[in-house]
């Protein structure tokens, strides 16, 4: 676990990985609000109740997930996310999008995310177009 403290915090925060610690740094460094891990979103995995908690919550309601390596079980997760919470606005951040998914497959992490409608960005390259204000319907699940 990594600790830091961006410019624009005063609250020192642990990570659970130097990744997400270069995430919050960069989106700190940008003025952007977000909350780490504070939040959790209940889902079901088939015959099984389960819990998630994104690693960033921005305050224009997109959620950042940093992921270095995308397993089975994280597609498999975000899938089922996606089909119960449909309005969530989830987008990876990988730190290769390049990676392939298993060692023997052709698709890679990027390929995965445009197959199933989601937002990816390579680690250092945060689109601005995703931290400002973003239009959307009002939610109604619970965060």
């Amino acid at each position: 676990m990594q600790t830091v403290t961006p410019k624009k915090k005063v609250k020192t925060v642990t990570f659970r990985s130097k990744f997400e610690q270069a995430v919050a740094v960069n989106l700190a460094n940008n003025g952007i609000d977000f909350c780490y891990e504070q939040e959790s979103i209940n889902f079901v995995q088939p015959e099984k109740q389960r819990k998630y908690t994104p690693d960033f919550w921005l305050s224009n309601g997109v959620i950042l997930e940093a992921k270095g390596v995308l397993t089975k079980e994280d597609r498999e997760k975000h899938l089922w996310i996606k089909e119960q919470f449909p309005d969530l606005d989830i987008r990876f951040v990988f730190q290769n999008p390049n990676n392939k998914i298993t060692k023997d497959s052709s698709t890679r992490y990027r390929d995965w995310a445009d197959k199933h409608g989601f937002k990816w960005c390579k680690g250092g390259s945060i689109p601005r177009s995703w931290l400002g204000k973003i239009e959307r319907p009002t939610r109604t699940n619970n965060r």
